[in-house]
């Protein structure tokens, strides 16, 4: 019975492997003692929190989040892999730009200790990239939003700070929604 594996994957747009590792290694373990990447936060181990949110990229499929902590490399061997790491836009020299779900965050606050911040990130971006081949209707963007997000855990109870950015960034980006909002809901928001 083998109990290792060479992995090999695309991080950040980056090849990494093949790496001989044990077969039961999680991601997140692979993440920080292998690759040197901390933004993904171990938090729960259990898969319930989510602060350990990556994002695994399918051409066909479309990009989906998992839980780093629960998900082994066996599983993710050879797929595409974006950590919080791989978010913004990069050079040698380090970001250039972070992207605009970043961006939004900084600008609402969006979090206190920072501990859960990189999975609503991940989890954001997806949501973002779901919606600019699938824009919502603008009245339907907070049930969007929550259904994104309800799965993670935020101990400073930042949410409602996590959630007014990402709907900011939504209603700013053109094509994400269709129609427009009821003045309900414009009120409210």
């Amino acid at each position: 019975m083998q109990d290792r594996i060479q992995f090999s994957a695309t991080i950040n747009r980056k090849q990494v492997g093949p790496v001989d590792v044990p077969k039961d290694l999680m991601m997140i373990e692979f993440l920080q003692e292998y690759a040197g990447m901390n933004g993904t936060r171990l938090s729960c181990g259990q898969g319930v929190c989510r602060a350990c949110t990556i994002i695994v990229d399918d051409p066909e499929k479309g990009s989906i989040t998992v839980p780093a902590c629960v998900t082994g490399v066996t599983w993710l061997n050879g797929k595409t892999i974006r950590t919080v790491e791989g978010i913004a836009s990069v050079d040698d020299k380090g970001v250039v730009h972070p992207s605009p779900v970043q961006k939004a965050f900084l600008e609402h606050y969006s979090f206190q200790c920072g501990y859960c911040t990189p999975g609503f990130v991940n989890s954001a971006t997806v949501l973002v990239e779901k919606l600019q081949k699938h824009p919502v209707p603008a009245d339907e963007v907070e049930k969007a939003i929550e259904e994104q997000l309800e799965p993670h855990i935020c101990r400073c109870t930042g949410y409602v700070r996590y959630y007014n950015a990402v709907r900011d960034v939504i209603l700013k980006t053109p094509g994400l929604t269709t129609g427009k909002r009821s003045k309900e809901v414009v009120n409210n928001g």
